[in-house]
């Protein structure tokens, strides 16, 4: 790991000594559960956003296969 230095209100202090105290873990622990929060977060907003531009980018092309024909010449018969 590697150490940083944070500037805290007085009251985000006391807030994160009481909360620590309740779930009985040390102040840093849950400063890296919160930054980890937050950028699990981000990035499944970036990863939707990424999607949605994404979603569609091919209705409007004819110049593409029948894909339901393609996929059943590819499937294997049963028999």
């Amino acid at each position: 790991m590697v150490k940083t230095q944070i500037y805290l209100t007085e009251w985000e202090l006391s807030a994160l000594e009481t909360l620590a105290i309740q779930r009985g873990k040390k102040k840093s622990q849950l400063i890296r559960e919160a930054i980890d929060n937050l950028l699990e977060k981000y990035n499944s907003y970036k990863r939707q956003k990424v999607l949605d531009r994404a979603a569609g980018i091919w209705k409007d092309r004819d110049d593409l296969p029948d894909f339901t024909a393609l996929r059943k010449s590819l499937d294997r018969s049963v028999s």
